[in-house]
Formats: structure tokens, sequence, C-alpha cells
């Protein structure tokens, strides 16, 4: 069986086209510029790239591209050969907690959440609307980032809010990154040769986006992020956890809007609040050159993913093993071991230094930790593509 996974952003399209029988990425791609009326498209497939460029007006033109280009470059046949269309949607809501085959009904409601994710979700679904239409004969999968998170039992998903918040609005904690931090625990327990159901693990996905989640016997118990992803952790260029008296003070005193509030805790803060720069890679190398505002950023980023590692202890009540991924999390061995430094006394978690600067991949704890470290790459069209695949077989 074919599937092709499909990430449709405001101004790109990532895709990865699998065969499900070996779990292997027969083509993969991004097309990317389409906001701004331009369209790059890169394809890989078969130790080959093709690169084009060419105007895109909208959304329906980046598809058509796309099966284009599958069906002249002869990676597939769209009608012929294609099982599945599987989309990542980032917003679930209450009302999405599995992977689900897609109809006009379920698309509908599916629109009804858009105000929860007004970044995400509207261009989610207008690829699922324009794929639709092209492959109408295809089965079309969402798999929500939200979904693995609603297993959290209400005492960690509610907010101190009044009942009325959550009963009429919907406020509470969802969470994000789920696909990622599902595949990355399944990996770990694979590692451990042990149940996933047996183990207590801290995943930690580190990139300009950044989370932690506490898993419990395979489900996801409590994570960093929230209502939306600004919550939790300092991101790139996002704020993270802070006094929510912030935003009074701001719009009392400095005048600033709504929309203004937004701008600065979504787009100006987090690293790039710290030091103006929100590539790890650049801050690193800043920091290494004794740049203040740098070293900083480090200490700040680190001590707040520290400060989530020893609350998620204690919900879980002990630990198996901590996973780090993401950008940061798999490349970055100096943030690791910033993170998990000190831990040695309290929990016992001993890193590996030789292990944490050359791995690439795997264990990077020493033998006499109580808790065992690992990096772990993610990969969540993958993941994506294994929940549409347990879906289809069941239908």
């Amino acid at each position: 069986m074919k599937f092709l996974v499909l990430n449709a952003g405001s101004s790109s399209l990532k895709w990865k086209l699998f065969e499900m029988k070996t779990h292997t990425v027969i083509a993969a791609g991004l097309l990317e510029g389409i906001a701004e009326k331009r369209g790059l498209l890169h394809l890989f497939y078969m130790d080959k790239t093709v690169k084009s460029e060419q105007t895109i007006a909208d959304h329906d033109q980046a598809f058509s591209l796309l099966f284009e280009s599958l069906n002249t470059q002869k990676i597939i046949n769209i009608e012929d050969d294609l099982d599945a269309i599987c989309h990542r949607v980032v917003h679930g809501g209450e009302l999405f907690s599995q992977p689900t085959l897609l109809d006009k009904d379920l698309i509908t409601k599916l629109k009804s959440l858009n105000a929860l994710a007004p970044l995400h979700n509207p261009a989610n679904i207008l690829g699922i609307e324009i794929t639709s239409k092209l492959a109408p004969d295809i089965p079309n999968i969402a798999v929500f980032d939200t979904a693995f998170h609603q297993s959290m039992p209400e005492h960690a998903y509610r907010y101190g809010l009044p009942n009325r918040l959550y009963k009429d609005h919907h406020i509470r904690r969802y969470g994000f990154h789920g696909t990622s931090h599902l595949y990355v625990a399944k990996q770990a327990a694979a590692i451990m040769c042990q149940p996933l159901e047996e183990l207590k693990l801290i995943t930690l996905h580190l990139g300009n986006g950044a989370s932690a989640c506490a898993v419990k016997n395979g489900k996801s118990v409590d994570t960093s992020m929230g209502f939306t992803p600004l919550e939790g952790l300092l991101m790139g260029t996002r704020s993270g956890d802070i006094d929510p008296a912030i935003i009074i003070y701001l719009m009392q005193n400095q005048g600033l809007s709504v929309q203004e509030i937004d701008k600065l805790l979504n787009h100006e803060s987090g690293l790039k609040g710290l030091c103006g720069e929100n590539d790890m890679r650049t801050i690193i190398q800043r920091a290494e050159k004794n740049d203040r505002e740098a070293q900083l950023a480090l200490a700040i980023f680190t001590y707040r993913i520290k400060k989530y590692i020893g609350a998620y202890i204690a919900a879980l009540e002990g630990v198996d093993a901590i996973v780090f991924t993401g950008g940061i999390g798999e490349h970055a061995p100096l943030i690791r071991a910033m993170v998990l430094e000190g831990l040695d006394k309290a929990f016992g978690i001993f890193l590996d230094a030789d292990k944490n600067s050359s791995v690439q991949e795997g264990a990077i704890h020493q033998e006499k930790s109580r808790v065992k470290l690992y990096v772990i790459t993610t990969n969540e069209e993958l993941q994506i593509a294994m929940e549409s695949h347990k879906l289809i077989k069941k239908s």
C-alpha cells in the first residue's frame, strides 16, 4: 500500500510518499513560497533531486503541481496506485481524539475548530478539500497533533478558570507535537526492549517550537503546551510560560493592542527576544565567544526544560527514560548537557559526556544511571502514515 502524507501550511506544502509494507519513503518534497505568489518545488526520489520554480497563485495550484509532478516523474499513478492521503491537522479539539476518515460532514465539524488554531487549521483543512477534489476516490485521513494528549486526566488539562469557559468555549490544555511525542516514546520502548505500556517516559521535542510530555503506560498524562502552542517551554520566538498579568500591564500601561501583544508573544519573544536570534546554532556560537545575551538565552532555555523534567518526574512518580528529539534535541549536545546538569544528585541521572558529544542517535547515559537517556530522531510523517494504515485496515 502507498500512502501520501501531507502537511499543508499557509505558505508551504511538505509531503512524503510511503510504501507501507516496508515503511520506506518512496519520495518526499517541499513546495514553498505559495503566499508570495511563487512556487519553488523540491522533490526527492531515487537519489535524485528535482527543483522547479514557477508562479503559484494559491493552494489549488500548489496541490495540482504536486500531483502533476508525481505523475510526470513517474513516481506514482495517483488514481491507480495511491491508497490513502493522510493529512497532518494541528488542532482536533475535543471532537477528534483518533485518526479520522473524513467526509463532508466531518470536514464541516473540523472547520468549527479554526478559532483554536487560526494560523494552522485553515491551511490544513484547505489541503483536505483540494485533495478531495483532485482525487475524489482516494480516502482522506486526518491525524491530529492534539490527539495523543486527549488521554490527559482532567486535573492535568483543566485551568483554574470559571467552569463556563470550559463548558461553553472549551478552554483547556490541549497540547501539541503529539505525533512526535508518540513516535519517539514507541522508539524508546523498542530500544529498551520493554512494552511501552509498562514505562514512564519524559519526551522532549526541542526545536523552534518546543514541548515536553509525560508519558505513562503509553499515554500522555501531561504536556507543556496548552490551549495554544504558546504555553510551556521557552521557544525560538514564543515566550512560553509568563505571568498572565503581564498582558494586562502591557495593555493598560503601554497601550499595546491585542494584535501587538499576539505578535510580541508569538513572534518577538523566546530566544529571539532575549538575544535577537532564534537559530540555536548561531546562539551557541555566540555563547562560546562569551556573548552575554546568548549565554543568558541558553541558560533560560535549558533551565525551563530542567524544571519541567523535575515536575514530570513528580507527576509520573518516577521515570524510566528521558528522550531528546526535534532539531535542537537531536543536534545540540551542549543543550542536552545543560538540561541534565545537576540531575545526578537528585534523580540518579548520569549523562555520558563522550556519548553525548558523538552519538547521532541512541543512548547517551552512563551505565550507573538510574534513568536511561536517549537521542531519537523523530519521524512525524511516518507516525501519521502508520496511524492511518491502522485505521484503513480496520475499516
